[in-house]
């Protein structure tokens, strides 16, 4: 690794524009896109997936090696991702930093607390919880009814055993109780906040309008009726700053945030995004999960509000997706029809796609060649890609293919407008993309919409919470479901990042841990470094 001030410095940022977090991580200040406030614009590349299999299909190492194959053809590419989570870290799906030949450095120390900003998400979280139950214990001026809060407590750590807790705000059970819950902490609406948040100011104001209840006359009750809304912003003052590292050929890349994209948006932040576009021809953005999730809230809970312009949309698969997908025969063949439904949501959000398939050396040359006639004959631009062993050198024709697509000039269309009804904006995903008969609404969800409509908030644009595991909302329904339908458990107004996440199915904010989580698995290495047990 080189340190990371000579890395940024060669991509155009000045020294006094950084704070290091040791020698290979650093913040960038506000004031560096200030200064580049008339710098044109790099291009904007997707990287999404087919519905994923648990151990995920290779999006980020994806993401990192096709912005090193960019800069080995003499194109300036940054890399932008998520902050990788505790949870799945030491639970079963591992770390978030790439892997192979195509990594984001210092991998060990970005997978754990890195620059701490998950932890100061978590801090403002809990803060704001614990000044709710003090509001009440000292005479509940906002008139609060307990069993209607909205705001839990979060951590960011797999623990099923906090999903339901009893809680009293005169810290003795016997006094009032009421039943709350824990969340992990990349679902908390103050992580989708930072996220969505482009200066302190404007991070302070989204904060002061995230609502934490109902009063007991109907009327939403909101950070700001607590006046606390400058003090959360304080403690993430640090954290609003995107983190820079280096990718595993000297490339830079951006590492920030850390939003869920089966609970919340999934993507990185808006600062990171903008100031990578700054600095590069080509930015390569990692959505989370399939292109179900992820991309599509991208486009419309990013793109959309932020005037980003994406340009194509790269949906990485994998053999062994393919198979799972392929029902009890493991039929690669038979699975394709979930690659394929991706595809057409893709073109449908009005984006060139490009194939990656993630190459896996139980691959044979049988099943790629069987693949590549495929997609030729479809006239789908597809590319195999070895980038886990190869970096840069094994996305080099990926990289072709995806030039070829941005060329194409074409712009994303939504799904839904802005002035559709929350009904329609909910069947336009759940019946148009993922290919549902109807949507169901239970009578809890019932009553929110009936909620978010008297309080003005039904204009915001919908975040599906659903699982990953499938086009639908039943993890069961492998490959392309048709005319299934979706359940509609209930509806949360995430007022402060701007949308409204709409629970389908049963979906989890607290993962639990496995059989045997990779926690069992992690401990000093003999070069005092960081290792991993096999098996």
């Amino acid at each position: 690794m080189k340190p990371i001030i000579e890395i940024a410095k060669n991509w155009g940022l000045q020294e006094a524009e950084l704070k290091s977090y040791g020698h290979y991580a650093a913040k960038v200040s506000l004031e560096a896109l200030k200064r580049l406030k008339n710098v044109s614009i790099g291009q904007l590349v997707i990287v999404t997936a087919m519905t994923p299999t648990n151990q995920g299909e290779g999006k980020t190492t994806t993401a990192i090696g096709l912005s090193q194959a960019f800069n080995r053809l003499g194109k300036r590419a940054i890399p932008t991702l998520r902050e990788p989570s505790l949870g799945p870290l030491m639970g079963i799906k591992g770390g978030a930093t790439g892997g192979g030949a195509a990594q984001v450095l210092p991998a060990e120390e970005i997978n754990l607390h890195f620059t701490g900003d998950i932890h100061a998400v978590g801090a403002a979280h809990n803060l704001l919880a614990a000044l709710i139950d003090n509001s009440l214990f000292r005479g509940n001026n906002l008139d609060l009814k307990p069993e209607r809060f909205t705001w839990p407590r979060v951590i960011d750590t797999n623990d099923r055993a906090l999903r339901e807790i009893l809680l009293s705000s005169s810290g003795k059970i016997k006094d009032n109780p009421y039943r709350s819950f824990f969340e992990i902490t990349a679902a908390s609406e103050i992580m989708a906040v930072l996220c969505l948040s482009e200066s302190l100011p404007e991070l302070k104001e989204k904060i002061g309008k995230i609502i934490i209840g109902l009063n007991r006359s109907g009327r939403l009750i909101r950070v700001k009726d607590l006046g606390v809304e400058g003090t959360l912003a304080v403690l993430l003052k640090e954290a609003l700053l995107p983190n820079l590292v280096q990718t595993s050929e000297g490339g830079l890349a951006f590492v920030h945030g850390g939003p869920f994209a089966n609970i919340a948006h999934g993507c990185n932040s808006i600062l990171a995004i903008k100031m990578a576009l700054k600095l590069a021809d080509f930015v390569i953005t990692e959505t989370g999960f399939g292109l179900d999730l992820g991309a599509e809230k991208f486009m419309h809970l990013v793109a959309a509000p932020f005037n980003l312009s994406p340009r194509a949309l790269v949906i990485v698969a994998s053999l062994r997706a393919l198979k799972m997908h392929g029902g009890e025969k493991a039929d690669f063949k038979a699975g394709l029809e979930n690659l394929e439904k991706h595809i057409e949501n893709g073109k449908r959000l009005g984006l060139p796609v490009v194939v990656a398939l993630n190459k896996f050396t139980e691959d044979t040359p049988g099943e790629i060649e069987w693949l590549e006639n495929f997609f030729t004959k479809r006239k789908i631009p597809f590319a195999v890609s070895e980038i886990w062993q190869e970096g840069g050198a094994g996305a080099e024709k990926l990289a072709g293919k995806v030039l070829a697509a941005v060329k194409q000039n074409k712009k994303f269309k939504k799904l839904y407008n802005g002035n559709d009804s929350f009904r329609k904006k909910v069947e336009a995903i759940a019946c148009g993309f993922y290919g549902a008969g109807e949507v169901d609404y239970s009578s809890e969800a019932e009553k929110d919409i009936a909620l978010i409509g008297k309080n003005n908030l039904a204009h915001l644009p919908v975040c599906m919470a659903k699982t990953h595991k499938s086009l639908s909302d039943n993890p069961r329904l492998l490959g392309r479901p048709r005319g299934f339908k979706v359940k509609v458990q209930r509806v949360r107004p995430a007022a402060g990042a701007g949308f409204l996440v709409v629970y389908c199915g049963k979906i989890l904010t607290l993962p639990g841990l496995p059989l045997h989580p990779r926690a069992e698995r992690i401990g000093p290495g003999s070069n005092g470094g960081i290792e991993e047990r096999n098996g």
